[in-house]
């Protein structure tokens, strides 16, 4: 019987390890969370057991990457990675170049990143930032806020977040505009009024009155909203980034909101994480922020297991992979 050795890490947990062995008698789990810590630190017995480990391994699933992987695992055929993006997995061009396979969890908890840019939208045409500085400052000094119905939604990606994104939006009644790198002329769909190819993005930006970016980092998506596209948009409109932060020039989104080009900005995701002290984006009014907390869940560990359990079953069935990555395209 040929073994089949599978390494894990972080959102993969110790408990879990009975579970993902039971699916077939030849898998053998290891989890090398703490090994990859101690490695960090600079433990060498922690990298030789490693090693060891890594030279054997045919399945790595988790988070954290070690160093050097492919090098050091030369039987892998599969990586699962513990989170939607994986763009920084990709930034290893030999990787990109191997057949070994890529997986990711895009969809499992796509609703939450949804929910975060429609209450970003609520938020910013509420008022929800003012009414909590009246509080603040025990002020009463009513105002008369905004509505969502009869507004237009533009998506950016419309993938898992953007279709559930459309959908909630289209709950309120607006009209929804998309962007979808597949798509190549113009259509729609159940929650989109309008779909349009990459080529339609500054049609989409100077007709919405909030723009969602949920599309993956890749190099053509990198700084795809800059100066250029600022002044495209409407002058009072909100873009939201629930995505990756790169896809924003920070900088120009700074002067762009300084000089009131656009109305604000909802970021939930940075260039640089944590958001550095310096940053010019800290004293915009017009800013709405949140720590890249969107995704998270308290159910998202369990989420992600079963989701490895049903992949590693489909493995040794040799059955195509759920979210299996198009290394090429980057999602």
């Amino acid at each position: 019987m040929v073994r089949i050795n599978v390494l894990v890490n972080d959102q993969i947990t110790e408990d879990m390890l009975p579970r993902i062995e039971a699916v077939d008698q030849r898998i053998k789990v290891t989890h090398v969370g703490k090994l990859l810590s101690a490695e960090l630190e600079g433990d060498s017995k922690a990298s030789s057991v490693l090693d060891g480990l890594l030279a054997e391994a045919e399945v790595y699933a988790g988070m954290r990457m070690p160093a050097r992987l492919l090098a050091r695992a030369p039987q892998l055929k599969w990586v699962q990675v513990a989170q939607a993006g994986v763009d920084r997995v990709l930034l290893d061009e030999e990787f990109r170049r191997s057949p070994v396979m890529l997986s990711n969890v895009g969809g499992v908890h796509s609703f939450a990143p949804a929910e975060m840019a429609i209450q970003f939208c609520l938020a910013w045409v509420k008022g929800t930032v003012e009414c909590a500085r009246q509080k603040e400052s025990r002020l009463w000094k009513p105002f008369s806020p905004g509505v969502l119905r009869g507004k237009t939604m533009g998506v950016v990606g419309y993938g898992n977040i953007g279709q559930k994104v459309a959908r909630i939006a289209k709950a309120f009644e607006m009209w929804v505009i998309a962007t979808r790198r597949s798509a190549t002329k113009q259509s729609k769909a159940r929650y989109a009024d309008l779909i349009l190819p990459e080529t339609g993005l500054n049609r989409l930006l100077s007709e919405s009155d909030f723009v969602v970016l949920a599309t993956p980092l890749t190099p053509d998506t990198y700084h795809m909203m800059s100066t250029a596209q600022f002044d495209v948009m409407k002058k009072d409109a909100l873009l939201v980034n629930v995505s990756r932060g790169p896809v924003v020039d920070e900088a120009a989104l700074a002067i762009a909101l300084r000089e009131k080009r656009i109305g604000g900005a909802a970021l939930d995701v940075f260039e640089q994480e944590p958001l550095p002290q310096d940053s010019p984006l800290w004293e915009l009014p017009n800013l709405l922020y949140s720590p890249h907390m969107a995704g998270y869940i308290s159910a998202y560990p369990s989420m992600v297991q079963d989701l490895f359990v049903r992949n590693m079953e489909r493995y040794v069935r040799g059955e195509k992979l759920l979210t299996l990555v198009n290394k090429k395209r980057g999602y």
